[in-house]
């Protein structure tokens, strides 16, 4: 593992904890779901690329699914 691997898994991991603890208080399934997928994917992603990606995907699910 790399230092940039590293630095992006803490980051995102940081943002779905922040998501996680928001949608539990307010009750959002989805965004419960979008920060419990945020902790768990750096963690099975190996590749940077990817996992960057996807974790991007993931953070913008809550307010691309919440406008529609």
């Amino acid at each position: 593992m790399d230092t940039n691997q590293l630095l992006a898994s803490f980051f995102f991991g940081l943002i779905g904890t922040g998501l996680f603890m928001y949608g539990k208080k307010a009750g959002r399934p989805i965004t419960l779901f979008a920060g419990v997928a945020l902790i768990v994917v750096p963690y099975v992603i190996p590749n940077l690329i990817a996992m960057t990606i996807i974790c991007a995907a993931l953070c913008a699910l809550p307010w691309l699914l919440r406008a529609a």
